[in-house]
């Protein structure tokens, strides 16, 4: 009866240790769901520090002014780490135009988004 008892809570610990590493956004630039003029970058700020092997975003334009219908489309961009080890850094090629942008993110086994207009 020790055994199961003791089993079931290294599992539960262990469980618990995993649920806590995953990674978690905690602040971005520009903000979600903010309007701002063209952001020469995009800074990803995470709770943990990163693993650039098992990191990466992209950006995705998804509305554009005056084209209600036009399909998302992937921004040239550049991914590199911050000057901290729990910032990522997503460079477009050329600067933003009018529209809103989508910037979907992968850290560790951890993914979201976050959305931002540009005036």
């Amino acid at each position: 009866m020790h055994i199961i008892r003791n089993t079931a809570l290294a599992l539960g610990l262990l469980l618990s240790a995993a649920a806590q590493a995953e990674q978690k956004l905690v602040a971005s630039s520009p903000a979600d769901g903010s309007t701002v003029e063209a952001p020469a970058k995009v800074e990803l700020r995470f709770g943990e520090k990163l693993d650039p092997q098992h990191s990466a975003a992209k950006i995705v334009m998804t509305e554009m002014a005056g084209m209600s219908h036009a399909s998302p489309m992937p921004v040239k961009a550049r991914v590199s780490a911050g000057a901290e080890p729990t910032v990522m850094l997503i460079t477009p090629a050329s600067a933003l135009t009018s529209g809103t942008y989508r910037v979907d993110w992968r850290a560790g086994e951890a993914k979201g988004s976050t959305t931002f207009k540009v005036k």
